[in-house]
């Protein structure tokens, strides 16, 4: 009962022109299904009745006799009956054409099953109504044609890559082809892209390989990074190392520097002080009785260790090593002196012998 209801509805609804169906074969599954395109126009869906109610965004084509007349404006409209008759119904909304389901090979020998859907609007119902019978169908093939044509201009890659670019080249295509129908091509959308199952699975391969070899190249790049900044660390610690070594030699040099300046300077002060002392009677008398000291404590350090010495036979005799010592010292003294003596005089008879020879060069000057 439900088939005879669907039937009957169908062959009304033909009669009518409501829709047109055609029988096709479903490539995915192998099994026939009628294809139903809502079409926009109807033959004899509308009556002469002498006053006529146009809706809202409709265009009804007016014949009288078998020839065109007029076209209606959307509102209340006044025909002759018998010899007016509209003949057709323009429907100037935008709508939308399931394009069926076809095979393309792309340029790299891919074959490929794409549908889509186009969105047309009618521009001028006259041309739409007597340019092509059947508009809807005669726009269908283009567009089938025209997106064969535009895929097998481009590899696989590029239709899944220039999606948008394709879509806007078959809509230029079919605005081109379509301009004496009286329609315009609003959009066109790839909607589904059906590969083979041995290309489906090369190109999951592809990826999988693709997604590997990016992720060898970060790890790679990873570790390289990873070396870099250890070298990099070790390049800097090293050269910090060596500056605080360097300035630490410096410091050191510096203190060193500084220390024998200041021993030099003190040694300086002292024996200055030293000789201003030894040149009075009590002074001359201390460093005497200072060298005996150091020299009895000398003798006593050595007399604590074990080492054998050779001495004259008169070193038991404290007395007489203290004097010895002394007379050492005096004659140390009084050689120092008469240098210093000596010196003088030595500088007294070259400032004489200079003192002649000017007056003696003075005399033969004069005569």
């Amino acid at each position: 009962m439900n088939q005879f209801s669907r039937n009957l509805l169908r062959n009304l609804s033909k009669n009518f022109r409501l829709y047109s169906d055609n029988f096709v074969i479903d490539p995915r599954n192998n099994v026939g299904r009628y294809s139903i395109n809502f079409v926009r126009f109807r033959h004899s869906a509308r009556i002469n009745t002498g006053v006529v109610f146009v809706p809202q965004q409709e265009a009804w084509i007016i014949e009288r006799m078998g020839r065109y007349n007029r076209t209606l404006e959307p509102g209340i409209n006044f025909l002759i009956p018998i010899l007016d008759s509209i003949s057709y119904v323009q429907s100037l909304k935008e709508i939308a054409i399931d394009i069926p389901q076809q095979s393309a090979v792309t340029s790299d020998n891919v074959t490929l099953n794409i549908d889509g859907v186009l969105y047309l609007k009618v521009i001028d119902s006259y041309k739409a109504s007597y340019g092509v019978e059947d508009p809807e169908f005669a726009i269908t093939q283009l567009a089938q044609t025209t997106m064969r044509s535009e895929i097998g201009k481009i590899n696989l890659d590029s239709v899944f890559k220039e999606r948008e670019m394709l879509n806007i080249a078959i809509v230029e295509a079919i605005n081109t082809a379509s301009n004496s129908w009286g329609l315009t091509c609003m959009r066109y959308e790839i909607r589904d892209i059906t590969l083979p199952s041995r290309v489906q699975e090369a190109m999951q391969m592809q990826v999988e390989a693709e997604r590997k070899k990016r992720a060898a190249i970060l790890e790679s790049e990873g570790t390289r990074d990873a070396e870099i900044n250890v070298a990099e660390g070790k390049k800097r610690a090293r050269i910090l190392s060596s500056e605080a070594e360097l300035t630490e030699q410096i410091n050191v040099a510096k203190g060193l520097a500084e220390a024998t300046r200041l021993k030099a300077e003190a040694k300086s002060k002292a024996l200055e002080i030293i000789g201003s002392s030894l040149k009075t009677n009590d002074g001359f008398s201390a460093a005497n009785l200072n060298v005996a000291e150091q020299y009895i404590k000398a003798f006593s350090d050595l007399a604590k260790t074990n080492n054998t010495l050779i001495m004259s036979s008169d070193a038991n005799d404290i007395a007489k090593m203290s004097g010895y010592a002394l007379q050492i010292y005096r004659t140390i003294s009084k050689d120092n002196n008469q240098n210093d003596q000596q010196k003088s005089m030595d500088t007294i008879s070259e400032q004489t012998k200079d003192l002649q020879e000017y007056y003696s060069d003075v005399e033969d000057l004069k005569k």
